[in-house]
């Protein structure tokens, strides 16, 4: 039932130490009480309390709510496939909670029998099975009034401790999307955003009693404590991830709803997509994709920031082969590879899920150029299909000064006022502070200020300032500026990325600059160079279009740019700019990095 190799080869090809140990910290501690235990330390029931607080176990279970959509259109072999990974789920340390969505232009009875079809299905491998759960979600199986709040509707949980009672018997839970009008009618489909969201509300401890219609006026009271920590929140739809704009065939790896929720939406067409034509092939999957990032975002607005979405097919959910990985490689002997032309790209057939859980990463770093991954199961976004997976966080607000949305960069006209570090837009203070624990040196401010006040041409702060990118305009030192402006020969230039310590490998700080870096700020290419010894290098090269060791010194230049030819003056100038530039460490060791 168990396959270990699928688990080993994940943590060995992509974990680091640092996902690895923070996976055992994790889910490998010690667990809520056991089904064993808890049969035989039965808790004492007190009347005037729901019995579900009754039944709270030493510490919330860590739990998944995974959103099935249209299992009736799912074939045998993937169904089974999908139990067998949250049967593994399970083993690793995380319970489901599926939600069974076969769309509310089904019957009920379509609900139920998808929701037996899953439970058999998990029951196929033994012990502790699934348990289907029904008649617990209360509430008008139609919303009346303006769009509910992710916080509030008249959907709610009231289950008599049977959810609670399955968490502890280590079940995973299969929930048909049906809703009851009150606690004696007959359940009616209800849409599966609604149903999620009141799981959500009561697993966590944050459903009103006001949901219940139970409060007389007054505030809303809370319900009872958190009856399990929601770790993610898992979409198996089969349009896949969200797709990427302009990109037919990909998805987004990682969306930072803090700075891209926005963007997404207008291009799917909003949340009901009502700005593609009734008759367009792109209309259902807008819609479809748009609801899922909604439900995203609506339920880690109840989440702490440290849970996630992910977001799927059902085929990738069911996968359970083990990888088939090439890897990346830096070429021969070592050496770098001018641009895409041999390179070793990435292939990998790996199960989302398990991937996510045990990394808390998308299976390929979001900032990969998409040159370097491969997929045979890329699919036309012209069948109205988006593949692979995309996992979603609450993420961080990212500022670009410029705002390259509405000032696009450009190198400055000869005399023209261009920004500077020491504006009010920039707390300099705060930037030197993140430079100087990121490199663990001290930076020679005065010097490094009269350079880039020459030729700044933009700064990316992510947070609190938790990472930041410093870019700079750079001209070979045999053309004036003059002479650089009117040939088209100033050079976009990376001149400082840093992440402070505490965030380096977590979080994706680094993803999330880099990916504004090349989209937003230098879409045709940017430059910057690394020592040649400096194990961030692999990194590096995984995101760059191209490398090349300079000969006679000890620096290693990475570029994005397309198309570059290995003769022509632009790589020249690239050269010249990675040999000539000086750094400004204050330790007077002038190192090159």
């Amino acid at each position: 039932m168990f396959d270990r190799d699928v688990i080993v080869s994940v943590l060995e090809s992509t974990a680091t130490r640092r996902d690895a140990k923070g996976y055992l910290q994790k889910y490998a501690s010690p667990k809520p009480t056991s089904p064993a235990a808890a049969a035989s330390s039965k808790p004492v029931e007190h009347p005037h309390k729901p019995l579900s607080r009754q039944l709270q176990a030493q510490r919330p279970f860590d739990v998944a709510i995974v959103v099935l959509r249209n299992p009736q259109k799912l074939r045998p072999d993937t169904i089974h496939g999908i139990a067998k990974t949250l049967t593994q789920l399970r083993v690793l340390g995380l319970l489901s909670v599926v939600v069974v969505d076969c769309d509310v232009g089904e019957g009920r009875f379509t609900f139920q029998s998808e929701a037996l079809r899953l439970c058999e299905a998990v029951d196929s491998f033994g012990k502790p099975g699934a348990r289907l759960v029904e008649n617990v979600l209360v509430g008008s199986s139609h919303y009346q009034g303006a769009t509910p709040s992710p916080f509030w509707d008249d959907i709610y949980v009231h289950d008599y401790g049977i959810l609670n009672r399955a968490l502890q018997h280590d079940m995973i839970t299969v929930i048909p999307s049906l809703a009851l009008n009150d606690e004696t009618a007959t359940p009616a489909p209800a849409d599966a955003q609604r149903t999620t969201l009141a799981l959500t509300r009561y697993f966590t401890g944050i459903q009103f009693q006001q949901d219940r219609g139970r409060t007389q006026g007054g505030s809303p009271e809370l319900d009872a404590e958190p009856l399990a920590s929601v770790e993610r929140v898992i979409v198996l739809d089969s349009n896949g991830g969200t797709p990427v704009p302009g990109r037919p065939g990909f998805c987004q790896r990682f969306v930072n709803l803090e700075q891209e929720y926005d963007t997404l939406l207008n291009h799917l067409g909003g949340y009901d997509a009502s700005q593609a034509p009734e008759n367009s092939p792109h209309a259902d999957a807008g819609r479809a994709h748009a609801k899922n990032l909604k439900l995203a975002k609506d339920t880690l607005s109840l989440l702490p920031e440290t849970a996630s979405v992910l977001i799927t097919t059902p085929s990738a959910a069911a996968n359970t082969s083990s990888i088939s990985s090439s890897g990346l490689s830096a070429g021969r002997n070592g050496d770098f590879q001018l641009g895409f032309d041999g390179m070793v790209t990435t292939r990998r057939k790996q199960n989302p899920l398990l991937h996510n859980l045990l990394t808390d990463k998308p299976v390929f770093s979001p900032s990969l150029p998409l040159q370097r991954i491969q997929s045979p199961e890329s699919a036309s976004l012209a069948t109205g299909e988006s593949v692979d997976a995309t996992l979603v966080k609450r993420g961080m607000p990212l500022a670009i000064y410029p705002d390259p949305r509405t000032e696009p960069w450009r190198p400055p006209a000869p005399g023209e006022r261009r920004l500077q570090l020491a504006d009010k837009s920039i707390d300099l203070q705060r930037l030197v502070a993140l430079i100087e624990d990121s490199f663990g040196r001290k930076l020679d401010v005065d010097d490094y200020l009269r350079r880039t006040n020459q030729n700044l041409a933009g700064v990316i702060i992510a947070g609190e300032y938790e990472g930041c990118a410093i870019l700079t305009w750079e001209k070979p030192g045999s053309i004036d500026a003059r002479t650089a402006y009117e040939q088209g020969r100033f050079v976009p230039y990376l001149d400082k990325f840093a992440v402070l310590r505490s965030r380096q490998g977590s979080g994706g700080v680094a993803d999330i600059i880099f990916n504004a870096m090349v989209r937003d700020c230098f879409p045709d290419g940017v430059l910057w160079r690394s020592r040649k010894d400096n194990p961030v290098n692999k990194w590096y090269f995984e995101r760059s279009v191209g490398t090349s060791k300079l000969a006679g010194c000890n620096w290693a230049m990475f570029w994005t740019t397309l198309e570059l030819s290995g003769k022509g003056q632009k790589l020249a100038d690239y050269e010249a700019v990675c040999r000539e530039i000086m750094p400004s460490w204050a330790d007077g060791v002038q190192k090159q990095t």
